[in-house]
């Protein structure tokens, strides 16, 4: 057996060989529906790691509680979470102190997304995000400082007029690699020392630590105050095990210090970084699908190529048909000789189009920022489809090579 597959797939080379144009043309369309196919799919699984590690970076062992749920819109489709009455001072204040399962709890809010910070001469963009942080928040927000300290529980309660800022600030205000720490800033109309800078940590998916001042909390209360300032608390519990227990936990202790009545909804949400990711790759599915249809059709019609090619090559090589049976080959060798070139076509466009579409794909992936993919379930997805192609093409013109007469097969012209 393993002689006549060696010998059939030599025949199948030899025949591809003497029908160079043809066959590449079969191969190529074969090649382009695998690489449709493998290359968007191996996007999107770069495209998913990406979501899932930059979302990470905003803090993926953490919850926050905010008055209102994500507003997000996705290919046209808004969800529209309830907008509940806003967490103020005292709550958040309250839950902090009335909070006792083992983890961080931090409060903070934003002063200003459109502020400008200043040093000497130099000024950034109006594109500072002001936030008013704790002692808690740098652990919360998965944050670290590559120079200075945090802030101090003195900082927080007196509201003094320190900040940590990030690195593009650093690099905007303070140029000849200048130290920061230490030097006066102005940001608004209040001036700031610097005790901090943010590690770099780039862009999670537009939301950039690198262009944000972090102030005392209190500071920012005084100083950036505005009606109905609305509070956020961020959580991260110690032992990441009990993530769900601590979420129930505090679900309930905020729903008593709100006042939320059994069997009312909460007035509040509990977010978390995975639930953005989780319906950003939901979203991703209908492009899965796309591909799917595209890459299944260009295969459909890369089958028609490959079967007219194989019947016309039954045609060409009837006399040689005729002479392989009057010396001994049975019809079930004829006709797994054709099988194989089928097979054999396929695959070589099979291979092809997921080279190219790991190239692709992987190049996307590089674009964004995301790792090298593997595909090794589109991998063999795609080998498997090209089998299926080779089959379902092949399986006519073995047939009927297989059922030529070799008398009247040795006198074909």
């Amino acid at each position: 057996m393993k002689i006549n597959i060696k010998e059939n797939i030599r025949i199948s080379l030899e025949s591809i060989r003497s029908h160079l144009l043809r066959t590449t043309l079969t191969v190529l369309i074969i090649g382009f529906g695998i690489t449709a196919l493998v290359g968007i799919l191996t996007s999107i699984d770069a495209i998913k790691y990406f979501f899932t590690k930059e979302l990470s970076l905003m803090g993926a062992s953490t919850f926050s509680i905010a008055n209102r749920g994500l507003n997000v819109n996705i290919n046209g489709k808004r969800s529209r979470p309830k907008n509940n009455r806003i967490i103020n001072w005292e709550e958040a204040k309250l839950f902090k102190k009335e909070f006792e399962i083992d983890a961080r709890v931090a409060i903070f809010i934003d002063g200003s997304w459109t502020a400008t910070a200043k040093y000497k001469s130099e000024k950034t963009h109006p594109n500072i995000n002001v936030k008013g942080v704790d002692t808690e928040y740098i652990f919360t927000a998965g944050e670290s400082l590559s120079k200075g300290r945090n802030f101090t529980k003195h900082d927080i309660q007196y509201g003094q007029h320190v900040a940590i800022i990030g690195d593009n600030i650093v690099k905007t205000l303070f140029k000849d690699n200048e130290n920061p720490l230490g030097k006066i800033i102005s940001v608004g109309s209040g001036k700031y020392k610097i005790i901090g800078v943010l590690k770099e940590k780039g862009s999670s998916i537009g939301f950039s630590g690198d262009r944000s001042i972090w102030l005392p909390i209190n500071n920012v209360r005084q100083y950036f105050s505005r009606p109905n300032m609305n509070y956020r608390i961020s959580i991260m519990p110690n032992n990441l095990l009990n993530m769900e227990a601590v979420i129930g936990e505090a679900t309930g202790v905020f729903r008593v210090i709100r006042k939320d009545l059994i069997g009312e909804d909460n007035s509040f949400a509990v977010l978390k970084s995975d639930n953005l990711a989780k319906m950003l790759i939901e979203n991703l599915s209908t492009i899965s699908y796309a591909a799917t249809f595209i890459g299944l059709i260009t295969l459909i019609g890369a089958a028609i190529g490959l079967m007219n090619i194989m019947l016309v090559s039954v045609t060409e090589r009837t006399r040689e048909i005729g002479i392989r049976k009057a010396l001994g080959a049975t019809s079930k060798m004829i006709k797994m000789q054709f099988l194989t070139e089928a097979i054999v076509i396929s695959q070589i466009g099979g291979v092809l189009g997921i080279i190219l579409g790991i190239t692709i794909g992987n190049l996307v992936s590089l674009q964004i920022g995301s790792v090298f993919i593997v595909p090794w379930n589109w991998i063999i997805l795609g080998v498997v489809l090209c089998v299926i192609v080779a089959i379902a093409s092949g399986a006519i013109p073995a047939n009927k090579a297989a059922k030529l007469d070799p008398i009247e097969s040795l006198r074909h012209e």
